[in-house]
Parts: structure tokens; sequence; C-alpha cells
């Protein structure tokens, strides 16, 4: 997994599958083909949506995956025409004491699925006349909601991710309920800033949600946990599911345990802060019931939750996006595959992997979640499978036939050639290093194709097949290359919650890599020379025959080394937890840290400028010309320091990260 992805999933709540961002503009079409030219489309085998069949084909597929990617279990239930078709469990809840999956029983954190639940409640609130989607959602808070660009944030901004919220991982996740503040706490101690007008570019973002879920209970007048439970869960007969964390010990079923991979021991408890982003605990028989109510006009069994108009509304496009290309519906990833219209969410937390989908001109839904994240993180893969194969098997499509290279491949591969970084980042607080160094490349290839990143991170091959438009090959993913507010930006066909932007010259990762590397290859050999010198100086029982002002000097450069040494080690220690998704490290129990750090940037600058005077005097008396050119290599490293620092945001004086 990326470093950028990681952080990503730090939120613990990654939207459903890897989808990337609509636009407002018509992509143009590919010429047509002469019909001679036109390839055979290959045949398809259908196969009837059965119970038995269904149950041997994952019987087939689901053990080999779980023990090839060392994951503990699955927990499954796919409805069709109003009832359960089939639903089953697969390896094991708990691994140590042997209980098995168990899709009644077995109670899992479904992570960012859980959105759709909060997007209801407030559909439910709009049906009533209590929330208007597009009024200015400060009307509805008792704190406010900076409006920087001189725009309002409305709930149809929140539900399209398209607030403009920058991404924020500080007291996001927490396995300490005593120290967990409360979605409200956070909301208003944790304001996000913003990187975009309201309502243009996509960025997923847990805080929006939070705040939708924050107005649900301001307007109803109930505590959110309450309100979804009185309001969807009671009515449905969802009796296995809550957001209470942890869940109450009466509620009914076992709570399947968290696995970074299935051979090692489980996770604590996973406590989201945002909790109407991704708090929810349930159980697949339990969610069968809220898709069956989704798919049935808003009610189960004669008991309504949404009226049908309202369901309807729910189900549509709150935006637009080009032929082929995903778009946001009121809170739902709705996508085209194999010619039918999906709609639904996916969800991680660092160890339970959910995807929820529905195909309501069908009548079908498929949940599935898993407790482990697997062996090189398995379990995306294994997930993407699961729901591609059940749509290839049973709701198959012919591959569209390769078309033939553009006269303008070449030309444009090299125009979308470049580096790009995510519309949802950190460009505040000092996590902004860790995006600044990790960015998308998409290079261009000799024949006329594109490589760029996929959803695990493998490099994937498109193809142009209309002005500025690349398929994948062999695939049907798209990217389109847009130009949005002046800067170069890719959407992808599968993600309308964010798209990658060109990154600017200060922030692009080679440069700041290099400026990096070359610091820390100075510094560290700095350090390393100088026993060294030393020691060799003993050992042939001679001194250094420096001048005392070139001793003196010399000092200086060794205490400025010593001292971006040490802040660079402290930040790297600090930020090295992100990387293997461990974001519970940061919440406001370490803002001492964090601010000490951060303080001690003065300490850099200090060494820089000590640096830069001692490389100066250095010429200004009788040095030899390698100590004189020592001390300027030994200069620019300190400047480098200061640069990575002042780009990354470690040079500051900001606890909101």
């Amino acid at each position: 997994m990326s470093l950028l992805a990681a952080a990503a999933f730090g939120t613990a709540l990654a939207a459903a599958p890897a989808q990337q961002a609509p636009t407002d503009l018509a992509a143009t079409p590919a010429p047509a083909r002469k019909p001679e030219e036109q390839a055979a489309p290959p045949a398809v085998t259908t196969h009837a949506l059965e119970a038995g069949d269904l149950e041997a084909w994952l019987d087939g597929l689901v053990p080999y995956a779980l023990k090839t990617g060392d994951i503990a279990g699955l927990s499954l239930v796919v409805v069709k025409d109003g009832k359960v078709l089939l639903q089953k469990g697969y390896g094991y809840a708990d691994v140590a004491a042997k209980v098995k999956m168990d899709p009644e029983q077995s109670l899992v954190r479904p992570g960012s699925t859980s959105k759709l639940f909060t997007w209801t409640a407030v559909m439910q609130l709009v049906e009533q006349g209590k929330i208007d989607l597009d009024r200015n959602v400060n009307d509805y808070l008792d704190f406010r909601i900076e409006e920087k660009f001189g725009k309002k944030i409305t709930m149809r901004d929140l539900m399209n991710h398209r607030a403009g919220f920058e991404e924020g991982l500080k007291d996001l996740l927490s396995y300490d309920p005593s120290s967990a503040p409360s979605t409200e706490r956070y909301l208003k101690d944790h304001p996000r800033p913003m990187l975009f007008a309201p309502g243009t570019v996509p960025g997923y973002s847990n805080y929006g949600v939070a705040l939708a879920g924050y107005i649900v209970q301001r307007v109803s007048g109930e505590p959110f946990e309450a309100y979804v439970d009185r309001h969807i869960f009671q009515p449905l007969g969802m009796r296995h599911s809550t957001f209470v964390q942890p869940p109450p010990k009466n509620l009914p079923g076992f709570l399947s345990k968290g696995y970074p991979v299935a051979s090692q021991p489980p996770s604590p408890f996973e406590l989201v802060i945002t909790a109407p982003a991704g708090a929810l605990t349930t159980t697949a028989a339990d969610m069968a019931r809220f898709m069956l109510a989704h798919l049935q006009q808003g009610s189960v069994d004669g008991r309504q939750i949404l009226k049908p108009e309202t369901t309807t509304l729910m189900h549509s496009p709150t935006g637009t996006a080009d032929p082929g290309f995903a778009v946001m519906a009121h809170g739902f990833f709705s996508f085209p595959q194999n010619g039918h219209r999906v709609i639904g969410h996916g969800g991680d937390t660092i160890v339970h992997h959910t995807e929820m989908n529905l195909l309501p001109d069908d009548g079908v839904g498929i949940f599935f979640s898993y407790n482990s994240r697997g062996k090189e993180d398995a379990v995306y893969a294994a997930r993407q499978e699961l729901f591609d194969g059940f749509m290839n098997r049973y709701f198959p499509a012919p591959r569209a036939p390769e078309p033939q290279t553009l006269a303008s491949a070449a030309a444009d591969a090299q125009r979308i050639a470049g580096r790009y970084e995510s519309s949802r980042r950190v460009e505040h607080g000092f996590l902004t290093a860790l995006y600044l160094l990790n960015q998308a490349v998409v290079t261009a290839n000799p024949d006329g194709t594109i490589t760029a990143p996929g959803l695990t991170g493998e490099p994937e091959t498109y193809r142009e097949i209309g002005p500025q438009l690349w398929r994948k090959v062999d695939g049907a993913d798209m990217l389109a290359l847009k130009e949005q507010g002046g800067v170069k930006t890719i959407v992808a066909s599968n993600n309308p919650v964010s798209v990658l932007q060109e990154a600017r010259f200060v922030r692009s990762a080679p440069l700041n890599l290099t400026v990096l590397l070359f610091s820390t290859l100075v510094l560290a050999g700095t350090l390393l020379a100088w026993p060294l010198g030393a020691l060799l100086r003993r050992a042939d029982r001679a001194t250094s025959g420096a001048t005392p002002e070139h001793r003196r000097l010399r000092r200086i450069l060794r205490a400025a080394v010593v001292v971006d040494v040490v802040y660079a080690a402290a930040w790297f220690m600090l930020i090295k937890p992100v990387l293997s998704t461990d974001v519970a490290v940061y919440s406001h129990t370490i803002d001492w840290l964090v601010g000490l750090l951060e303080a001690s940037g003065l300490l850099a600058l200090a060494a820089a400028a000590a640096g830069v005077w001692a490389a100066w005097r250095m010429f200004r008396i009788d040095s030899p010309r390698t100590a004189r050119l020592g001390s300027v290599l030994v200069a620019l490293a300190l400047l480098g320091i200061v640069w990575v620092g002042v780009v990354g945001q470690l040079i500051t004086w900001n606890l909101n990260y």
C-alpha cells in the first residue's frame, strides 16, 4: 500500500470501490470505428443468481482467499427479490477460541458503510421538512464553520464530499474509551481547514459526515446513536446493531475480533471518533434488513423508514458525471458496472473491511465484511475480486473491444504524464510532510499508452480511447484529464470522492525527496566522519593542525549537525506510526510532544543560520580547501532540513492536523 493510502486508511473509513471523481464537463466521445474494424465482443456465460450456484461459487472462492491472504473470517449476505437469498460465514470471528463467523451472530465493524445510516437519517429529516439539503449548515449548528471562500457549505455538499475540507487524522481513532472525545467535542476542537471552495473539488471527508450526524442530533433533539436506533434499527428489526462504542454488553451476538493478519493476535476494539462516519457495529443478517429497505422503497415487512419518493430521490445522483463515470447519490456511490446501475458504499477500519452494494433495478443486494487486513494488505484485492466476480458471474457483460491507438495518443500521453497529489490530503500540520513525499506518478509509454497506479498501488496500463480519455487495458476503469480551476486534474471513473491534482513545484516529491536525501546523507556522513577522523589522527599521533578559529567553527558546525540530526530523527519517529496505519497514536494526548517538536523548529533555524555563518567564516580564514567545501555542504544540508520543515509544515505552530 502507498504511504498516502496508509494515511487515508488511518481514518479507517475509505470509500467504496476505489472510485474517482466525476466532473460537470462531458467527455468528447471517441471517433466511430469502421465496421470492418469492430472486433466481435467475446461471448459471456450467464449463471442464474440462485442460492445453490451462489454458495458453490463462494465456497470455491472465499476459503482460498482467506487462507492465502492470512485473513481470519468473512461474513456475507445476498438478498434478491425482497428475500434473503444466502447468508453465510467463513473462517473465524475469534481465531484462538475457534468461534466461527456467523452471519446472524457475528458482530462486525463495517467502517464507512456506516455513513449510509447517517444519510438515511438525514433524508428522514428532509422528508419531514426539518433539513434543507441546500441550506447553510451553519444554520443548524451551535458553532460556526468558516466560509473561507465566501460560499456556504450545504448538506448536499457534505453528501457529495465537496465541502472543501482538508483531511485530518488527529483524534480520529482510539483504543481507550476514557480518553476518546465525543463527536461533538471532536468537531468543535478540530475544525478542518478549507482547501477548496464548497461544491467544487471532491475530497472525501469523515469530518463532513460527522458534521451531518451532529446536525441530525441537533435537529431531532436526540443523541445521534439513539436517533438511529429508534428510527432505523428498531423499525427494521436490526436487533444486533448499534452506533454505541464499545457496544452495550446486552447487545445480542458475539463481537468479532479484528486482526492485522489471522496468524497474529487481534487488535484492540477500534473507537471511531467521527461516529456517524464509521462507528456502526452490526451483523450481516441485520444488514440484509437495511438493504431490503432500500430496495423496497424504504419498507421491510410493512415497516417504513423512508417514503417511496424519498427513497427514489436518495438513490438519484446529486451531481453530474461523464458517461461511464461514478457519481454521488445522496451519500451512495452510484456507478455503472457490466451495464447495471450499482449504488453502495464500502468501508475500512484498520482491521475490518466491508463492501455493501445494491443493484436497485435488479432487486439485488450484497454485503460482506472481512475481519482482517491480511498479509501484504491482501484484503483489498480479495474484496474487489469478490464483488467483481459476483457481477461477472451473475450480471455479465461482453468485454469492450480494445480500440486502435489514436493518432494523438503519444502527445496526449505526454500531456497527462506527471506527478499528482490527491485532493484528499493534509496541507496544514506536520503530517503534510508525509503527503508531500508520496505522490501518484503517471508515465507516458513509447507505444502511446500511459501507466498509472491502480487501486492496490500496483501500476496499471491505460490506452487512450478518446481525446483526453483513457481506459484500462483489459478493463473498464477510465481516466480523464481535465483543467479544474487552472490545475491539471485527473478524474477516475470509479471514484467520485477525490481527484488527482498536479503537484506544484514546491510540493513536488522529487524536489523534496532530493533535498531530504541530500541533507540526510550529508548530516549522517558528517557525524560518522568526525569521530573516524579523530581516531585516524590518534593512530597517526598527529593533530589536525587547525587554528583556534578553525576549531571553533568546526565545533559550531558539529553542534548544528547534532541539533538537526536529533530534530529530524524525532520527527521521523512521530510520523513513523502512520506508515503502518497506526493512527490511534495521533490524539490530543500527544499535543505536548507535537508542540515541543514544532517549537524545536526554532533550533533548526538557528542551526541553519549558524551553519551558514560558519561556512562563510571558513572562507574568511586560512582554512584548508576540503574544510571549506565540507562546511558548504553542511550548510546546504542544514538549509535543506529547514526547507523540508517549512514546506512540510514541521516548522509551524499547529496542533490541528
